[in-house]
């Protein structure tokens, strides 16, 4: 059976997988996520004396189609402006870069070179950056340990797209911080139910982590994840394969690292790449030299010094 090692950090996911449940959270509540709404005037006035719109002809304009166009362009400058004012409410150097629209055409998702199984050509593909031309990266964080309320409110008011991957013994004790995030429009994806080293365990065992996750998503949260990420990023033949019994789709890596005080990175130059996936984790002051909000500062400032705008990955996938 081959065997697939990523980079594993086994002082903070050992010490988590063994204690279990973490103790001393349960109370935290859930984050009140501030929405940010920008009002819509739609008016209307009588002016007898204005002429009537054309009705036909090269160039003609249906009625409001100016006024439609201006409203729309007054609520895409305000929403800047309220990213702008909470990059600085939230200290950092410069505000977010806007990610392009979404592709048309999703881009063809294959296993990366060097982390195939065999039989993976029928395998859910394994890869660490989606193959894009566009200057975009992608946001994944891990787990579930930290539920700062803090994370909630800067990502929704500086509008940072990023995706979760969460294991249930670590988010059981607080779902509604979680179902705070996915109402915010964050997808909530599969990282097993208790975090084990998948590569030690039998085929059914496997098999129970994922595809009970998959349970336990869909019944608390309403959706079924179609995006799996194995603890520590190992995973063998068998882990696929009952990744893909249970409706996995894909298996998404990553190619960079984010701390509150520096990045690590995969590739040999040390740098971002357009369609790196960047992981981070639920983490605080206990595991880390900083919070939650200190670990976005640092990603942020390394992503948008770079040129890089955050997108969502579900977006290219």
């Amino acid at each position: 059976m081959q065997l697939v090692r990523q980079k594993e950090h086994k002082a903070l996911h050992g010490r988590r997988s063994s204690a279990g449940p973490l103790g001393g959270r349960a109370g935290v509540a859930a984050a009140a996520l501030l929405v940010a709404a920008l009002g819509t005037a739609c008016g209307s006035s009588k002016d007898s004396g204005a002429p009537a719109p054309a009705k036909s002809g090269k160039g003609a304009e249906a009625p409001g189609a100016a006024g439609a166009a201006g409203t729309y362009a007054e609520k895409q400058k305000a929403a800047r402006l309220a990213v702008v004012a909470a990059a600085k409410k939230w200290k950092l150097d410069k505000p977010p870069l806007v990610a392009p629209p979404a592709p048309e055409e999703k881009p063809e998702i294959t296993t990366r070179d060097g982390f195939e199984v065999d039989g993976h050509d029928e395998l859910p593909p394994v890869f660490t950056t989606v193959p894009t031309e566009d200057k975009v990266v992608f946001l994944t964080i891990d787990d579930g340990a930290e539920k700062d309320p803090e994370f909630l409110r800067m990502m929704q008011e500086l509008k940072i797209p990023y995706t979760a991957f969460v294991s249930d013994y670590l988010i059981r004790d607080n779902y509604p911080y979680f179902k705070a995030m996915q109402a915010a429009g964050v997808t909530l994806n599969n990282h097993t139910l208790n975090h084990r080293y998948m590569p030690a365990l039998s085929y059914e065992k496997q098999r129970e982590e994922i595809c009970g996750q998959q349970d336990t998503i869909q019944k608390t949260f309403g959706k079924r994840p179609t995006l799996f990420r194995p603890p520590y990023g190992n995973y063998n033949e068998d882990t696929l394969r009952a990744a893909k019994s249970c409706g996995i789709k894909a298996v998404p890596l990553w190619n960079a690292e984010g701390f509150p005080n520096r990045m690590d990175y995969r590739e040999w130059d040390r740098d971002l790449h357009p369609g790196d996936i960047i992981l981070t984790h639920f983490r605080g002051s206990e595991d880390w030299k900083g919070t939650m909000p200190d670990m976005i500062r640092h990603v942020m400032k390394t992503v948008t010094d770079k040129g890089y705008a955050v997108a969502r990955l579900e977006d290219y996938l």
